[in-house]
């Protein structure tokens, strides 16, 4: 070996061997959520409605320019978990939403 201390995981998409900091490196890449603009998302970040939204269960509409604040990520990484006035346990696509 070349002297290096890192483990190598056979990468089945590839067929190679390859370092595991490399491929986690890939993995970290892929999870980060965005919004439609393409900016990256945290938890606590406030996003806004791009489209108006009808609200399966509620009865209401969610109006494009509405702010949701207080995001929270889930493990999906084109969904965010959020709370509005009236609405609780509301569930975003990413593609709906704009960072503010």
């Amino acid at each position: 070996m070349n002297g290096q201390n890192d483990d190598y995981v056979y990468d089945e998409a590839t067929g190679e061997w390859r370092p595991a900091s490399e491929i986690a490196a890939e993995k970290a890449k892929a999870a980060e959520v965005c919004d439609a603009s393409g900016n990256v998302l945290a938890n606590g970040d406030s996003v806004i409605l791009i489209k108006d939204l009808k609200v399966k269960g509620a009865g209401e509409t969610l109006k494009r320019g509405t702010v949701i604040r207080s995001i929270r990520l889930t493990d999906n990484p084109e969904e965010i978990d959020c709370r509005h006035e009236t609405i609780k346990g509301l569930v975003l696509r990413t593609e709906f939403v704009r960072k503010r």
